[in-house]
């Protein structure tokens, strides 16, 4: 079960450099493809917000990729738990808030990464 929590957590922190990137990089590109309901005249003056945006989401990601480095498989657990939980959290948020789009993309992994994570841990 381990193998399949670190999969799904490196899938998930995955997930989140790419959207990492967009958002910093390449807004008013791939963003425009990624946020097709958004208005398009407001892709250029909104490319700082999203740019912070994408660093939160970075953050993310390094917590997720910090899970790997952690030799004590409970502490492991417990950054791996954590970070997969914010991640779900913000998904529901973004689900209410801009697209239900982002709870299948975001919430969901993480939720499967927080049940793996949980049977390693409680096992």
């Amino acid at each position: 079960m381990i193998i399949a929590a670190k999969i799904i957590t490196a899938l998930v922190a995955l997930i989140h450099i790419y959207i990492l990137w967009f958002e910093m990089f390449a807004w008013t590109t791939t963003g425009r493809k990624v946020f097709r309901n958004f208005p398009k005249d407001l892709f250029e003056p909104t490319k700082s917000m999203a740019a912070n945006q994408g660093l939160y989401n970075g953050f993310l990601a390094a917590g997720l990729i910090w899970s790997f480095f952690i030799t004590d498989i409970q502490w492991s657990a417990n950054v791996a738990l954590f970070f997969l939980g914010c991640v779900a959290i913000a998904g529901a948020y973004g689900a209410q808030t801009v697209s239900k789009k982002i709870f299948i993309v975001q919430s969901i992994p993480a939720l499967i990464g927080i049940i793996f994570w949980s049977i390693v841990k409680f096992s």
